[in-house]
């Protein structure tokens, strides 16, 4: 029989949402003494980080030090967990998975609601409802330092060159149906792939109004997004952010259950169109056009027609200018956004592998990415075109399409 004080629990409760003005602190928080729970520091807690023993590197029966943050595994007598509480005096250990406290080492669980608050960051979870305000809700939530931030817009650590994987993140998490999609499904209870399951943790943890700091590590999902592509992207060495998000793109798709059928995934259901592309062999006609003259197809030759889907579109900029222009100043060329979208307006040609082809966009998707193409590999170098895209942030023009569309930008 255990002792009444080791089963007496605290009858007060944390309020889960966060207090304004400088009262969510940590001073704030009653827990009961009687239970090891006072010796809980919170601002040593960080579960971003991937949930492996630090002794064995094993991720089987994890548990997490709610004193010091450090991970073990096991709570028996020969574990390591039980070996840390006996030789550093810390007695509080938090399960990783089934998110249950236990005292060592005694060994007994605690169920008190002082700990809801530290369960709830490990495995935030919202509400259709809380997910439905999430773009009409600006209010500032605080962390534990008591400092404000918004949840959503906060920032991913760059541990040493992910910044490519970051900006595709911080954009994707911004589009309506695809991050609802990601924060209400229970991908653990679906055995999907730990891909899919870490990127929807991540992006509750981004969107988490009761967060311990104001920046969120993207540690577990660079593990995986490493594991997945077999080293193709690293978090130590630098990628190409477009050669990324077409991988991530596709391999989500694919872990999600997704076909070649249109919207059998919520990829396709939000990113994916149809162009139709038609070509022409270059012909003696065209060998005799003067240089610069625009290239037309020949009407009385076959030209072959082709409709492929496509999850983003490339678009060429003009090549940048050699020489200064009168006053010696290098040129910063600009262009806008719809003299660029023209090669997908069905009646500008361009020659590609000496093929003239040119493009029409036949269905537009609900979000539509483009890739503007600014570097050119040379002999020595990749070379970066400067040309400056000018484009409104509302309402983007795509009457040259079969079906017509305005759109609103979200920029990487």
């Amino acid at each position: 029989m255990e002792p009444a004080s080791k089963r007496q629990h605290t009858e007060e409760s944390i309020n889960n949402s966060r207090l304004p003005e400088g009262l969510n602190d940590s001073k704030n928080i009653p827990v009961s003494s009687d239970l090891y729970l006072d010796t809980i520091d919170r601002h040593m807690l960080d579960f971003d980080f991937e949930k492996v023993c630090s002794v064995t590197m094993s991720n089987i029966n994890v548990y997490a030090c709610l004193v010091c943050g450090k991970y073990f595994q096991g709570r028996g007598k020969s574990s390591h967990a039980y070996f840390h509480s006996m030789h550093k005096d810390h007695h509080v250990f938090l399960n990783l998975h089934t998110l249950k406290v236990y005292i060592l080492p005694d060994g007994y669980e605690v169920v008190d609601p002082s700990l809801n608050d530290i369960k709830y960051v490990l495995n935030p979870t919202l509400t259709k409802q809380q997910v439905s305000r999430l773009d009409y809700n600006n209010a500032p939530s605080f962390d534990l330092n008591n400092k404000k931030y918004i949840p959503g817009f906060i920032g991913l650590n760059n541990i040493k060159a992910n910044d490519y994987v970051n900006v595709v993140i911080q954009a994707l998490i911004h589009i309506p149906s695809f991050r609802d999609y990601f924060i209400l499904q229970d991908f653990e209870k679906q055995d999907r792939s730990q891909l899919v399951t870490r990127f929807g943790s991540l992006i509750r943890k981004m969107w988490n109004p009761k967060a311990y700091k104001g920046q969120v590590s993207p540690h577990e999902l660079l593990q995986e997004i490493s594991n997945a592509s077999n080293k193709r992207f690293k978090l130590t060495t630098q990628g190409n952010a477009i050669d990324f998000l077409s991988w991530f793109l596709n391999t989500l798709h694919r872990d999600l259950g997704g076909t070649k059928k249109r919207n059998s995934s919520i990829i396709y259901q939000t990113f994916q169109g149809e162009v139709q592309m038609e070509s022409q062999s270059i012909g003696p006609s065209d060998s005799g056009q003067d240089k610069g003259q625009a290239l037309i197809f020949d009407e009385d030759r076959p030209i072959n027609k082709a409709t492929s889907p496509f999850l983003f579109l490339a678009l060429d900029l003009p090549p940048a200018p050699l020489y200064q222009d009168e006053a010696e100043a290098n040129i910063i060329p600009q262009v806008p956004l719809t003299t660029i979208l023209n090669k997908y307006d069905g009646e500008t040609v361009q020659e590609v592998a000496g093929q003239k082809k040119r493009y029409q966009i036949t269905r537009l998707p609900k979000y539509i990415i483009f890739n503007i193409k600014r570097f050119n590999k040379n002999n020595f170098t990749d070379e970066k075109n400067p040309t400056i895209v000018n484009f409104p942030i509302k309402n983007v023009d795509m009457t040259h399409c079969k079906y017509l569309k305005r759109y609103m930008f979200y920029m990487i």
